[in-house]
């Protein structure tokens, strides 16, 4: 009896600790979001403030997400060799997050603003791997929902950023208020380094260069994994495109103010806080790709929908539509990726796909800018409700089980 009580409570508090672990982490992420939206929000003062031109914001964009794309895999590398140190790794990204935006509120050239952006894309990559690659590791039996509760934590913050800093712009410039953002980040970073620490202290080591790659390579040969990278890549460079010119379109074409703008951005994520959840227990439940599929559907021909809104109501409905599947969608794609990889290079499986997506999305939102340049600020939902549709054709040619296993394979 002693020893099924002691079983028990052992169990108890593991439970505990994988939940503190999530709680801490879905925190963690609403605040990098916040951060990370911060960027469209700001986006348009910008270009007004250093007259840039369109193909120059969406260069902006593109050195952002290059930046991230460069520095994921060494995190992702990090994040599964030093699993002990994820705590610090993880209030590197917060610090970072901040720095980033301290050094974009100073930049007085078009030049001189692309470190602090660049910074933006570097907390991003350094955040993730870790992340989701403790999460993927502790929750293999949920690991969906695990991984679209971590999502929320980024609706959250994707959602209260735009209105609040929106709001703010109204009464502070745009610089001021950035170079405020580095204090709250750091603060935030000690915090999560410090509570953090007892999680990872029995990690054991990290696989062997051998088995790593091996781990890696095993990933790469399933076709089902490539395929849905592919298809990822038509759904980062719709979304990408759509987060550098809808921001433009809003205050351009609408001439909305910065709280009109950060009222439609926030709703472009409030429904997240809802789907996602629900993404995650059906993927789960049933199998990734009856979630994947009908999103990529939606998202696509919501996008061919938004120039054709008669007012401001309609445009509510179809970004709040869009919002049910602008993140979540991500989410659900790596959960599938992580099925089918090895336990040992969870953190790099998240890695490996954004360098697939970066290597090219990175031209998405310049290519954007020249279609916008020609035809007008409505040809980039055109443009990227087609790569949705063309990935919604990848993901429906895809075989997938019809339900998740529970167990990422040995490496």
């Amino acid at each position: 009896m002693a020893d099924i009580s002691t079983t028990e409570t052992e169990a108890q508090q593991t439970e505990i600790q994988r939940r503190f672990l999530l709680g801490s982490l879905i925190f963690g992420h609403t605040v990098i979001h916040w951060y990370q939206q911060l960027f469209p929000v700001i986006l348009p003062s910008i270009k007004e403030t250093l007259g840039i031109n369109d193909v120059e914001v969406g260069t902006l964009s593109a050195i952002r997400e290059g930046a991230g794309g460069i520095l994921i895999m060494p995190s992702g590398y990090l994040a599964d060799s030093f699993a002990k140190y994820r705590p610090l790794i993880l209030a590197f990204a917060l610090a970072s997050s901040g720095l980033a935006y301290f050094l974009v509120g100073l930049a007085l050239s078009y030049l001189w603003i692309f470190p602090g952006i660049a910074m933006i894309g570097l907390a991003s990559a350094a955040w993730h791997p870790s992340s989701v690659g403790s999460l993927s590791s502790r929750f293999p039996d949920h690991r969906g929902t695990a991984l679209a509760l971590h999502g929320v934590g980024a609706s959250i913050g994707d959602t209260i950023s735009p209105l609040l800093i929106g709001a703010l712009l109204l009464v502070v410039g745009w610089q001021t208020l950035m170079q405020w953002h580095l204090l709250p980040a750091l603060i935030l970073a000690f915090i999560l380094w410090r509570t953090l620490g007892s999680q990872y202290k029995d990690a054991g080591p990290g696989p062997s260069a051998k088995s790593y790659l091996s781990g890696i390579k095993g990933m790469l040969k399933e076709r089902s994994v490539l395929a849905i990278m592919s298809a990822g890549v038509f759904m980062s460079m719709g979304r990408l495109s759509v987060l550098t010119f809808l921001p433009i379109y809003l205050t351009e074409d609408l001439d909305l103010s910065t709280l009109g703008l950060g009222f439609y951005l926030m709703l472009l994520y409030l429904m997240g806080m809802v789907s996602q959840p629900i993404m995650g227990i059906v993927s789960d439940r049933f199998s990734r790709k009856v979630v994947l599929l009908p999103a990529y559907i939606s998202l696509g021909v919501l996008y061919l929908v938004i120039p054709a809104t008669a007012n401001g109501f309609q445009l509510a409905l179809v970004i709040g539509a869009m919002g049910l599947f602008f993140y979540g969608t991500g989410n659900i794609a790596t959960a599938a990726v992580m099925d089918l990889s090895s336990s040992q290079v969870q953190g790099s499986t998240m890695s490996v796909m954004s360098v697939f997506r970066h290597v090219f999305t990175l031209p998405s939102p310049i290519i954007a800018g020249v279609i916008v340049t020609a035809w007008g600020t409505e040809a980039a939902f055109i443009y990227a409700g087609a790569l949705l549709l063309l990935g919604a054709v990848i993901i429906a040619a895809i075989k997938l089980p019809r339900k998740p296993g529970a167990v990422v394979k040995p490496a």
